[in-house]
């Protein structure tokens, strides 16, 4: 078990908190683990929202097509390849 370390502070009103509280101990567990958990839910699902990208058919066809396409870098990428295979070699 991990030791809580930070705080989080935050203002509610009264009947807030008692609802909180009622939810709480519906689920048998003390209100700083719903309210953590709660959040911790929120901000997966915001973290989420911003990290997945959905693709039309369309665009995961061609994404998929490039994929499987041969490697062919640019000139500028290929000339920082030779440089770097020159370095290697000493």
């Amino acid at each position: 078990m991990t030791t809580a370390t930070a705080r989080l502070d935050l203002r509610l009103d009264a009947q807030d908190k008692e609802r909180i509280a009622r939810a709480a101990a519906l689920r048998g567990i003390a209100v700083s683990a719903f309210v953590r958990d709660a959040v911790m839910r929120e901000a997966d699902a915001a973290l989420a929202a911003e990290t997945v990208t959905l693709l039309s058919e369309q665009e995961s066809r061609r994404f998929l097509e490039a994929l499987d396409a041969p490697f062919q870098p640019n000139d500028r990428l290929q000339q920082v390849m030779d440089a770097a295979n020159r370095l290697a070699r000493g």
